[in-house]
């Protein structure tokens, strides 16, 4: 599918198929017996998302090798944020709503999601927002961080009929890393939602993020803020797929997003080379990861309905140096031209609408 990069200018043939599409969205419907949520697509079309940071998407006049400089434009790009003002990270100090307005880097690249929507190029582009809560869920539960609350409410609201999927203390239940206590995780959701709410905050879509291993329903369920709440399940994809997200949205009528995914080779809690700048173990992780990854998409497409990349060398960045899953990775679909291949024709296919005008009208009115 073919689009311009630079807003207003759209190719005709991509209207039709996304006509086709919303035509197709009553016949979804009733397959799934739910009603579409917000922001979701009709089945058999994936919101593509990359990122995790500036150089990882590229395409920017001070970041030119990331993914947009080697393919098409995605849907959409995911970026990050916090409300934990002092809090320190590889000597970078949180104020609240760092990465947002200007650049901030606390050990994994820049962020800056205004850098990006400022830039014509994305001036369709869906945004996906990781707001982390660590070691403040209990303040933001008791209304102590209402001004970043309501800083990032007016932010998001300020991009008009840009859809927003904000993933608001995403992996959840990463007790290793994240420790959230349930009590005040919940309540801190709750007051989230309810100032968004207060403030009528009408182009975002809450998306509740499990680690994407480990938790069984029962912990899913203690740990849900509601289907009132929510408007989409996610899931981190590292070493494989995660059938416990997935049936608990069939179970709650909820679309899920992939929200986090990256080639990690994992065997009985050891973890491997996964550099794919290396070609044996590129076609080893297109055959191994990307090929089953694809599967988990295709087979599921009555409800995963939206996915992120992270297309970053991990092994560079100081957050991931010595941490053991991601140590030796490096993502960057662009340094293998054996995935890059593959990934192009994947990726033209109909099943993956890029940023437009259309698509932001499209997801409004499903």
């Amino acid at each position: 599918m073919i689009v311009s990069k630079t807003p207003g200018l759209l190719i005709p043939l991509f209207l039709i198929c996304l006509a086709v599409s919303m035509l197709d969205a009553q016949t979804s419907t009733q397959a799934t017996g739910r009603s579409l949520a917000k922001f979701e697509p009709p089945q058999g079309q994936f919101l593509f998302f990359i990122g995790q940071d500036l150089g990882a998407i590229g395409g920017l006049d001070q970041y030119r090798e990331g993914y947009c400089d080697s393919f098409d434009f995605p849907a959409g790009f995911t970026t990050y944020t916090n409300f934990s003002p002092g809090g320190e990270s590889f000597g970078f100090i949180a104020r609240g709503n760092d990465g947002i307005k200007s650049k901030a880097n606390w050990g994994a690249g820049d962020n800056c999601a205004q850098c990006v929507i400022d830039d014509p190029d994305f001036g369709y582009s869906l945004v996906s927002i990781g707001l982390s809560l660590v070691n403040h869920e209990k303040a933001v539960a008791k209304g102590d961080r209402d001004h970043l609350i309501r800083e990032l409410g007016e932010w998001i609201k300020g991009l008009g009929r840009r859809p927003v999927f904000l993933r608001i203390g995403y992996e959840f239940d990463g007790w290793d890393w994240n420790h959230y206590k349930k009590k005040h995780y919940l309540a801190a959701w709750q007051r989230i939602h309810s100032i968004f709410s207060e403030m009528k905050v009408e182009n975002v879509a809450f998306v509740w993020q499990s680690k994407g291993t480990g938790s069984n329903q029962e912990v899913l369920e203690e740990w849900y803020p509601g289907d009132d709440l929510v408007d989409w399940c996610g899931y981190s994809y590292f070493g494989g797929p995660d059938e416990e997200m997935i049936v608990f949205a069939r179970k709650h009528g909820k679309p899920v997003f992939i929200a986090e995914a990256t080639p990690v080779f994992e065997m009985d809690g050891l973890y491997f080379d996964t550099r794919l700048t290396n070609p044996k173990i590129a076609q080893q992780a297109w055959e191994q990861w990307f090929v089953p990854f694809l599967e988990t998409l295709h087979k599921n497409a009555d409800v995963i309905k939206a996915f992120s990349y992270i297309n970053v060398n991990w092994s560079a960045q100081a957050m991931w140096v010595t941490n053991p899953t991601f140590q030796q990775v490096d993502s960057r679909i662009q340094v293998s031209e054996f995935i890059s291949e593959r990934w192009k024709a994947e990726v033209a296919k109909p099943s993956y609408p890029t940023p437009s005008a259309a698509l932001w009208e499209a997801l409004w009115k499903e």
